[in-house]
């Protein structure tokens, strides 16, 4: 074995499902390179290499530490006030690669960076640029701001007042009633989001970068709204909840089909308009406004929202709203006849199983993905043959518990190679495709538990198998910290200490 398999080896080991927390320990040393980051970002981890990592003196082990969305957050909260900022920032944004189950971060890790004076010890980045990245990477679930509303620490109850319209009418007086000056002084500056002519007066200083902000999401007066249909401007007002009803019946008859289409299914929309729009000429305004009967609350239309017109390839976050519809209106929208609400009912991972059961042979394929990617209860099948139909989906699919691990055999000579590789890593495949033309195919051949130990030894001086065989489960803890003497400190491996 030649020093040029080193990167190789250590990277399999780093992906080695039964490597024993001793081996794992040892990749966290300089002399494993990238591949103890790639662990420490990539996989799950023993608790006590997590221990380990946590409080590592390199920055970059801790900072991939913090990416790692295999881990229960709360083993990561010491990082929430590293001495590096750069790994607090990292924790703040959130995994990398993104999953698309966007995971919410503990309260504690939460109040740790909302409450932080500084961003770190060494200054390269500050608490509020902390902040800004926590913001943006959805790890704070939506009805955070509202359970802060009332804390102890001003800095929550200010971080509260910026979310204004999250909040209750309870929790805004008592919030421009607060005790701390600047709380008070932030719920005065916020509340004109929810007054219509502070808004109208707000308006013209407010930039045209924030402009359709503010028209799409604020209160707004007669005078405001009315200037929106003299300058053509109502695509926003299509969009903001305190659009009055009179508005919405003008935008009902819009010559813009995208205008129609958005305030086709909105809860607040009459009777008389909700009609005219299921026979409008646009096929798709007709079909949203036959949803719209079916959907009484805001929290149905958003649940309606995230699923139509995304189409069957859709890989859009998934997040917990901060209020969901109550389970009998998922119930109802299981039997619809209308596609888009058996999508958004399978969408649902509260979904029973007898449902899930129905909703796992539907015959639309859309319903069938949602359900493959949104419900713990999908079968298997679905999610293999999901996994096969439809590439956008793979990465997420292979994250999912329920993902099978066997039954994948059949899929051996299927045209796409990573389609082949996940056939070619099934534990009762009795001859895995070591031989295969795709360097992916032979890894995951290489990695399969059933191959002989006399095989896997061939393998590993192999540089197109030898990654795939060092990250096999059936290598005994001796042979990989064998590996790593090699690796690590240039000393012979036992079975070929001859040759090197």
């Amino acid at each position: 074995m030649s020093d040029s398999h080193h990167e190789l080896w250590l990277r399999g080991i780093a992906f080695n499902t039964a490597a024993p927390t001793d081996v794992l320990i040892r990749l966290l040393g300089e002399g494993a390179g990238e591949a103890g980051l790639l662990m420490c970002e990539g996989r799950d981890l023993p608790d006590a290499v997590i221990d380990e990592a946590v409080r590592h003196p390199v920055e970059r082990i801790r900072k991939a530490l913090a990416r790692n969305w295999h881990l229960d957050p709360e083993r990561l909260a010491p990082l929430a006030s590293d001495p590096s900022g750069l790994v607090r920032a990292s924790l703040a944004g959130g995994p990398r690669p993104q999953p698309r189950w966007v995971r919410p971060l503990p309260d504690d890790i939460l109040v740790t960076f909302l409450t932080a004076e500084e961003g770190g010890e060494d200054g390269k980045v500050t608490a509020k640029e902390i902040v800004g990245e926590l913001w943006s990477s959805r790890q704070v679930p939506p009805s955070f701001p509202r359970d802060m509303a009332g804390h102890d620490h001003p800095a929550l109850r200010l971080f509260a007042a910026y979310q204004w319209q999250s909040l209750t009418a309870a929790q805004h007086d008592a919030l421009l009633d607060d005790p701390d000056p600047v709380v008070r002084k932030a719920a005065r500056e916020t509340s004109w989001v929810l007054d219509p002519e502070a808004v109208e007066a707000k308006l013209p200083s407010v930039g045209p970068r924030n402009r359709w902000f503010v028209l799409g999401t604020c209160a707004l007066s007669p005078a405001v709204v009315k200037q929106c249909f003299t300058d053509d401007e109502v695509h926003p007002l299509a969009r903001n909840r305190h659009t009055p009803a009179d508005a919405l019946a003008r935008l009902a008859r819009h010559p813009d089909a995208e205008i129609r289409r958005l305030i086709a299914t909105r809860p607040d929309l009459g009777p008389e308009a909700a009609a005219e729009l299921r026979q409008d000429p646009d096929e798709d305004v007709r079909m949203r406004a036959r949803l719209q009967s079916s959907i009484r609350t805001w929290a149905e239309f958003q649940a309606v929202q995230v699923v139509v017109g995304h189409g069957p390839d859709c890989t859009c976050p998934i997040t917990k709203p901060a209020t969901e519809p109550p389970p009998d209106w998922y119930a109802t929208c299981a039997a619809s006849p209308e596609p888009v609400l058996r999508q958004v009912a399978a969408s649902w991972p509260g979904l029973p199983a007898p449902l899930v059961g129905a909703l796992a042979l539907d015959e639309d394929e859309e319903v069938r993905i949602r359900l493959a990617c949104h419900h713990p209860l999908a079968p298997a099948p679905l999610l293999l043959d999901v996994f096969v139909t439809r590439p956008a989906h793979r990465p997420h699919l292979l994250t999912l518990p329920a993902f099978p691990h066997t039954g994948r055999t059949h899929l051996l000579g299927h045209p796409d190679p990573e389609v082949r590789a996940l056939a070619a890593a099934d534990p009762n495949l009795a001859e895995p495709p070591l031989q295969d033309p795709d360097d992916a195919v032979r890894r995951a051949a290489a990695a399969n538990p059933t191959l002989a130990p006399a095989t896997l030894e061939a393998l590993l001086t192999d540089p197109r198998t030898a990654e795939g065989a060092a990250a096999n489960p059936s290598l005994p803890a001796s042979r990989l910290h064998a590996l790593l003497d090699h690796c690590l400190n240039g000393v012979a491996t036992p079975q070929t200490a001859t040759r090197l």
